[in-house]
């Protein structure tokens, strides 16, 4: 049990041993440091529940407080707002204890097995500025998750099937017409594919304009992506290789922005489930036809507006993505039993999900199984529109990623060594794109402006890394092994600190139960700032009285040891130096 909690369910029993309940009781923290570190407001609800003056409880409740030596600086303010902080005594015994490991300073859940869905790369296609944040966003949640003690299973699902597919196969074969697979009588022998990955960079884009202008072109992309749907031998083993071709380019660019998937399944990994998962949906009366398709009625008596039946099948016989993405909830219940299945997806999306998630709600295909979508917005230009290349297009990943290393680099001494610079620029880089990106909310759009969020200063990645590099460098020329212990605190700013970190159970837990990183990214800048303050009023290392110095690099050590985690949970790398 972390420090705050321990005091939190002591105060508890506290209020409780003089005659009032409390369902649940949480130490506030105080908007107002003068008045103390944190507040106890349920004096105005417990004289809701006991027909008494609110002032007169918090009284009450202040006169048994003062029994504990823990408790310092309490007072009544306003209406019955009860204001403490916590003595030195206590904090210090808090300090000591994360000397030894800050992550007692984790409050660990009752683990769920989780199955993670986060990526969403097209096979064939380029990644985009529009997947950034689902690998942020979704990488970072992995991270918060196992910190907790859940066990994740990471999936990128690849969108590797449905009308991509035969644009890409149908572009191929009128380029390449003397293909061996082509050819009459092909039975799935290996074949050269004279094509390379960068190739595919130019083949869709071409192919899905042919798409849009020429109707036969569309008609026969339609039906070479349902024959690849019905294995058929010769398409199917285009579309692998285009796959396989893909796949590494896909790979580079989520291991760059530190993703990492246990699972690289796509689309096409559910085929083998969706005969089944349709016979299930027939036998249990929840599909019927309708002009052709197969249809499931998702729409409830309580729907604000009317949600249209969830098509399964279409006429000509191909799946849709619904259909695709309940038949990969069946394989995920079957193969792992999951307790939740968590979705990053962009929140445009969520209409679709909800249309998932009833189906198989309505045929029990994922019992005691909890379906979430946690959509987010999107990243804009400074002109609040999403980003462009500067011919209009949109912009790819690897092309944002390099804009942003540029702006690092030009930022970075030019005492370093040109190796050296450019993998520090490179980390740099991609700690400004995460932080940036984590730091609203998810469901917020927002605007990323490359000179802003490159900067050394505010609240960017670039300043997080330099305030642990300066941490660390400290911490290296004072010989930590000599400093083991704080036996005082001096000052606000010491005070300051110890007090912020006994919040980070309660930021990590937020940042879960909301699925958004963006608490955990405002609470390392916090650190930061509280390091930065801390640092400059004081002569650390020339601090002549030994007991004090030992304490102030003690408190840097802790601070430095959590700020590591919690960049690390970020999927932020540091560098040793900038």
């Amino acid at each position: 049990m972390t420090f705050l909690k321990r005091i939190e369910n002591d105060i508890k029993v506290m209020i409780e041993s003089i005659g009032y309940e409390l369902d649940d009781f949480v130490l506030a923290l105080s908007n107002r440091p003068e008045l103390g570190d944190y507040q106890i407001n349920d004096a105005m609800k417990l004289a809701s529940k006991y027909n008494k003056n609110p002032r007169e409880i918090a009284n009450e409740i202040l006169e048994i407080l003062k029994k504990d030596s823990r408790l310092t600086n309490l007072s009544v303010a306003g209406p019955g707002f009860i204001n403490l902080s916590f003595s030195d005594e206590f904090l210090l015994d808090f300090a000591n204890s994360l000397l030894n490991d800050v992550k007692t300073n984790i409050e660990k859940k009752e683990a769920s097995k989780i199955v993670l869905d986060y990526g969403g790369a097209n096979v064939a296609k380029i990644l985009h500025v529009g997947h950034l944040r689902s690998a942020n966003i979704g990488e970072a949640l992995r991270r918060v998750a196992l910190l907790l003690g859940d066990e994740v299973i990471s999936d990128v699902h690849l969108g590797d099937s449905g009308l991509q597919s035969g644009i890409v196969v149908n572009e191929i074969t009128k380029r390449y017409p003397d293909l061996e697979c082509l050819k009459e009588g092909y039975t799935g022998e290996d074949f050269d594919l004279a094509i390379e990955a960068d190739d595919l960079s130019e083949i869709y884009p071409s192919a899905a304009k042919k798409a849009k202008e020429d109707e036969s072109f569309y008609e026969e992309a339609s039906e070479i992506a349902l024959q690849i749907q019905k294995n058929n031998l010769k398409y199917k083993r285009i579309w692998e290789k285009v796959v396989a071709l893909s796949l590494p380019a896909i790979k580079k660019t989520y291991k760059t922005l530190n993703a990492k998937f246990d699972l690289y399944k796509g689309e096409q990994d559910s085929f083998p489930f969706v005969p089944e998962v349709l016979k299930h949906l027939e036998k249990e009366g929840l599909s019927y036809e309708s002009e052709g398709a197969i249809v499931v009625d998702v729409a409830k008596a309580d729907d604000k507006k009317e949600l249209p039946p969830a098509i399964l099948v279409k006429s000509n016989g191909a799946y849709l993505y619904e259909t695709t993405d309940i038949a990969t909830i069946y394989d995920r219940k079957k193969s792992f039993n999951p307790d939740e299945i968590w979705y990053v997806v962009d929140k445009r999306q969520a209409l679709h999900f909800d249309s998932v998630f009833r189906v198989v709600e309505k045929a029990k295909l994922a019992e005691d199984t909890r379906l979430e979508f946690f959509g987010f917005g999107t990243m804009n230009g400074t002109d609040g529109k999403p980003f462009k290349t500067r011919d209009g297009g949109i912009m790819s990943l690897d092309e944002l990623i390099s804009l942003v290393k540029k702006e690092t680099y030009s930022k970075l001494s030019n005492n370093l060594e040109e190796t050296e610079k450019e993998e520090i620029s490179h980390k740099v880089a991609i700690a400004a794109l995460k932080y940036s990106d984590l730091l609203p909310h998810r469901l917020t759009d927002y605007i990323f402006d490359i000179s802003k969020f490159t900067e050394l200063e505010g609240k960017t990645g670039p300043y997080i890394l330099y305030s642990y590099i300066r941490m660390n460098s400290l911490l290296n020329k004072a010989e930590t092994s000599k400093y083991k212990n704080l036996s005082k605190i001096s000052k606000d700013s010491d005070r300051k600190i110890l007090v912020n970190l006994l919040q980070m159970p309660r930021v990590l837990n937020k940042v879960y139960n909301d699925k958004s990183p963006n608490d955990l990214a405002e609470y390392i800048y916090k650190l930061a700032s509280d390091f930065n303050s801390f640092y400059g009023e004081k002569q650390i290392l020339s601090e002549e009285d030994e007991k004090q110095k030992e304490a102030w690099i003690s408190l840097i050590k802790i601070l430095k040891d959590t700020m590591q985690i919690l960049i690390d949970t970020l999927a932020i790398e540091i560098p040793e130096r900038m």
